[in-house]
């Protein structure tokens, strides 16, 4: 049997050889994972198609996004994020080879390389004070054989060399409230005219010399009627402005040293003319256009400085720049919407009454209306101009259209999310296959063959292709119905364009997209902003016939006091059940623990007198609400003022659903010492699968929940600004721990010599946060863990014997709670944009810590390093509870990226979702990128893997059967020889 055994031993080590490791494989991407890249809304852009080759067009986004766009499908062939403080003020391209940007004001100038997107050079621009930028690439304008750039920022000019970034010559203006509006470049001369406005009544103009900067002259001139901030150039020395009013257009012409004004009323060039009317920047030779309402009418300026109507469209327009097809011949565009599609027209500016080209695209209702156009022309075959023109919509998507037709479409929408929800997927019906697959013994024994070559490393980059949608096949993610261990979703996304979209947890593909009339511009909401997303309506599993839904609250502004706006939505289909204008403001929304008869979750909306209001308004919320009403309690945290309140309602007699608040408690921070950064409280959602925790040497201690626990971080005053701006010894960060039932502060912790930015996290008994300590120049993260001293006597085993425990006693905010803290420090490499935690079903598995770092990618540390308990020699028993030794560092373990190599541009949140699984959880990590992936924060100790092969463990066990017998029979030979000796 001896042989047998080692027969066996083999066979067991080489199974041990080919089991799989933890870490991900190249071919294992994208199997629990995706990852999608995007722009933003785009509000510049500049085509690059003159040259053969690829052909491309160069975009600056409002998500502060530089990039180049594949001309043919749409794809991506470079970018850059250059994050929330530095927008993009111009772009334009040099010399055929920079893309040459102006950002922050006017005080950042880059040149990236055209092909590669690699930076070039860059060049910071000082000035007195703010200002209006404004940034110029003269086609034939050199000093020195140096091409020049003017660029206008901080109050002053620069020009700067285009092929090495140096600044060659830089002119102040003096007047330090002088808003440029055009910088102009006189065909053939090296004359630079600048024209801009000293507040709202004067008009400047300044002549300086591109080459050596000097100024020439400086023309200044009050304007009759004031200035709106609105103007259009239509000659090199004719401007046009609308006053502030709105009713008046006023054409300034400046030559050879004179300023002179014409004024013209609107309603002289529109009939009927109410309101307030607009001007649209055209930069037409000669042409102006005002918008009234949805009308646009396109006016001449004639030579003798009248103002004659050449067209008038009597529909919603955009209207593109100007574009130069050819020597002193101009071309223009305007777009407008229709209830299938849009219509695109092309004319040249010297001859309005042709056009050349006039084209019908078809197109989905879900797009909203056009906002913006740029056109580029290409010659075709039969040596006429085509024109293709990329369409900005109000849903923020990216359109090409040439030929008729949507060459491509992007849904950068999806850039700018604001929240996020998910939602379950129908359950898969009995007798019906959603997703059906037949295949023959053939492939199946390919299949197999192939995920042996993969396994053994034989596989060509082909194999490697066809194992792995042979994975993505037999996983059945994709399918729309809900799958055992919950792992398919729905993840339903607002985005900042009024847009909600429903993502696909399986591949991220859209499976809706809804543009809600709500959130969409109209009289009586000019400016709608989309604030959260709820789950409104949540069947139960029985109610198969049922879909649910969500609500969208948003508000018609950006201030506190505008109305509010309520959407609710069908998660399965995307429809727009209905929405309501509502005739208060929103304020703060509280989704509350009770459901009516049909399972609507109950919500109070409170606006900014302080009354709430009840939703859904019926009889049968109110009569599940009332028996609660003096259980319902809400804070407010007022940043600006340092003051943090607790309200309680009270019945209000005019109206059913709105009741009145009363304010009980109140905390008041020193605005001299102390200023609220940030505030931070436990998810509402979140499970707590014990509250006793064993610790060391049997012991038990339990844990202080409660879901009223506030997280309050105050800075000083000077230490509020940027790191760095303050010394240690002026700085300092105070952390609360606050109970929003009473107001009690249940715990103070003060840092000196510490400043924000602080992020943090509330999960359990325990909160973590991460700030800056000046002192030692590193960051930090403190953790707190707060357990309940009220309970300790249960640990007697008698007590619990003979029923003297308090364990079924009920647990009131209003009793002071004997409280145990317990915390530590430690340095930490990174800076923080977002901290969040694993949550799982049952709350049974390990927490780790999801930290979104400064390089976009999100990192997993475990809990356990985070531990205050740590100490520098934990004892045995410690060290078998699992206490890790003291460092002064948490570690970064570079396989512990969960977005691997991956980086989610501009992240700014991270969401958790638990899984049916008890071991997974569910993550998803949203900025200009979006990222997806389940995770296993304690490995998978409860499933197989997906790949896992059936088939060849069934064949293995054949195997070693076989072989058992086998060396059984050579065994008994083997004996009965040596007896026979």
């Amino acid at each position: 049997m001896g042989t047998m055994l080692r027969v066996f031993l083999l066979l067991l080590s080489l199974l041990s050889i080919t089991a799989p490791a933890f870490s991900l494989y190249e071919d294992q991407v994208g199997l629990a994972d995706w990852h999608q890249k995007y722009i933003g809304k785009v509000k510049d852009a500049v085509f690059h198609t003159q040259k053969t080759g690829r052909k491309r067009v160069v975009v600056s986004t409002e998500e502060n996004v530089i990039a180049s766009l594949d001309l043919r499908h749409g794809e991506i062939f470079w970018r850059h994020v250059l994050g929330p403080n530095d927008a993009i003020d111009g772009i334009d391209i040099a010399m055929g080879k920079y893309v040459i940007t102006l950002s922050s004001e006017g005080s950042i100038l880059r040149a990236w390389n055209l092909p590669d997107g690699q930076m070039v050079w860059e060049a910071f621009l000082q000035g007195p004070h703010s200002s209006k930028s404004s940034l110029l690439v003269p086609a034939s304008l050199k000093v020195d054989k140096d091409n020049v750039i003017l660029a206008f920022g901080k109050g002053c000019l620069h020009a700067v060399s285009g092929i090495h970034g140096e600044i060659l010559w830089k002119k102040d203006l003096e007047a330090e409230s002088f808003e440029i509006q055009h910088m102009i470049q006189t065909s053939g001369s090296d004359l630079i005219h600048l024209v801009g406005f000293v507040g709202s009544s004067q008009f400047d103009s300044y002549t300086i010399d591109a080459k050596s900067g000097e100024l020439l002259k400086h023309d200044s001139a009050a304007i009759p009627g004031g200035y709106s901030g609105q103007a259009s150039l239509v000659s090199s020395s004719t401007l046009v402005v609308m006053d502030s009013a709105g009713s008046t257009v006023t054409t300034i012409s400046f030559q050879d040293g004179k300023v002179t004004f014409s004024q013209t009323p609107v309603s002289t060039l529109i009939e009927d003319f109410v309101g307030k009317a607009k001007l649209l920047a055209l930069k037409l030779e000669g042409v102006f256009a005002v918008k009234t309402g949805t009308h646009t009418t396109f006016v001449r300026v004639t030579v003798e400085g009248k103002l004659e109507v050449v067209d008038k469209i009597n529909h919603a327009t955009a209207v593109s720049d100007v574009l130069e097809i050819s020597e002193n011949r101009q071309a223009f565009a305007f777009v407008h919407r229709r209830s299938n599609g849009i219509d695109l027209t092309v004319k040249l500016g010297a001859d309005w009454n042709h056009d050349l080209l006039k084209e019908s695209i078809k197109m989905d209702q879900e797009r909203g209306s056009v906002q913006k156009v740029y056109i580029n022309n290409y010659i075709r075959t039969d040596r006429s101009h085509g024109f293709r023109a990329l369409i900005v919509m109000e849903d923020h998507s990216l359109l090409l259209v040439q030929q008729g037709a949507v060459v491509w479409s992007r849904e950068d929408a999806l850039a700018s999310v604001i929240d996020v929800k998910t939602s379950e997927l129908p359950v898969e019906k009995k007798g019906v296959s959603v997703a059906k697959v037949e295949e023959s013994l053939f492939e199946w024994l390919q299949g197999h063959v192939l995920k042996l070559k993969g396994t053994l490393m034989l596989a060509s980059p082909d194999d490697m292709a066809a194992i792995q949608s042979l994975r993505l096949k037999a996983s059945g993610k994709s399918k729309m119905t809900r799958d055992h261990n919950g792992f398919r979703k729905l993840l339903i996304v607002l985005t900042k364009a009024g847009k909600v979209f429903a993502l696909h947890t399986g591949d991220g593909r859209i499976v809706w997209s809804r543009l809600l009339n709500s959130l969409r511009q109209s009289e009586t909401c000019e400016n709608p902003t989309g604030l959260n997303l709820f789950p409104w309506h949540v069947p139960h599993h029985h109610a198969l016939d049922e879909n649910p839904s969500a609500l969208v609250v948003s508000r018609c502004g950006p201030s506190d006091d505008a109305l509010g706006l309520l959407s609710f939505v069908d998660t399965y289909t995307g429809k727009e059940l209905s929405s309501s204008s509502l005739d208060h403001s929103v304020v703060q929304v509280i989704p509350l623990p009770f459901m009516d008869s049909t399972e609507q979750r109950l919500h109070l909306l409170i606006d900014a007198s302080g009354q709430a209001h009840l939703y859904p308004k019926t009889s049968d919320a109110l009569g599940v609400f009332r028996p609660e009403l003096t259980n319902v309690y809400w804070y407010s945290v007022e940043a600006e003022t340092g003051i943090i309140k607790g309200y309680a309602l009270k019945e209000k007699a005019s109206d059913d659903y709105s009741f009145d608040t009363r304010g009980i408690w109140s905390i008041v921070f020193p605005s001299e010492s102390e200023k609220i950064i940030k505030t931070s409280t436990r998810k509402l959602n979140e499970v707590v699968h014990t509250q006793a925790k064993v610790v060391a040497d049997q012991d038990a201690m339990f844990k202080y929940i409660s879901k009223n626990l506030l997280f309050v971080a105050t800075v000083a005053p000077k230490a509020s600004g940027d790191i760095g701006s303050s010394t240690p010894e002026e700085s300092w960060l105070i952390v609360y721990l606050i109970d929003t039932i009473t107001g009690r502060i249940l715990h103070r912790m003060t840092h000196h010599g510490a400043q924000g930015p602080v992020e943090a996290v509330v999960s359990e008994n325990w909160v973590i946060y991460h700030y800056f300590n000046l002192r030692a120049h590193k960051y930090e993260m403190s953790v707190i863990e707060i357990y309940d001293q009220s309970r300790a006597d249960n640990k007697d085993v008698w007590k619990l014997i003979l029923g003297k425990h308090n364990l079924t006693s009920p647990v009131s905010s209003y009793s002071r709670p004997e409280i145990m803290t317990r915390s530590q420090s430690y340095f930490f490499t990174h800076s923080v944009k977002s901290i969040a935690v694993t949550s799982t079903a049952k709350g049974i598995t390990s927490k780790q810590l999801l930290i979104g770092t400064v390089g976009d990618q999100v990192l997993a540390l475990d809990k356990r390093f985070l531990d205050p308990r740590r100490s520098v020699n934990p004892t045995q028993a410690e060290k078998e509870e699992g206490i890790i030794p003291l460092t002064d560092s948490l570690p970064i373990i570079p396989q512990s990226y969960i977005t691997h190599a991956l980086k989610v541009e501009g992240l700014r949140g991270i969401e958790t979702v638990p899984a049916k699984l008890e071991s997974t959880t569910l993550i998803f990590a949203y900025g200009v990128d979006l990222f997806f992936t389940r995770f296993a924060p304690s490995r998978t100790y409860d499933s197989l893997t997906e790949d896992f092969s059936y088939a060849l463990l069934l064949l293995t066990i054949v195997a070693l059967v076989a072989a058992i017998f086998i060396t059984w029979i050579l065994s008994e030979k083997k004996e009965l020889r040596d007896k026979w000796r």
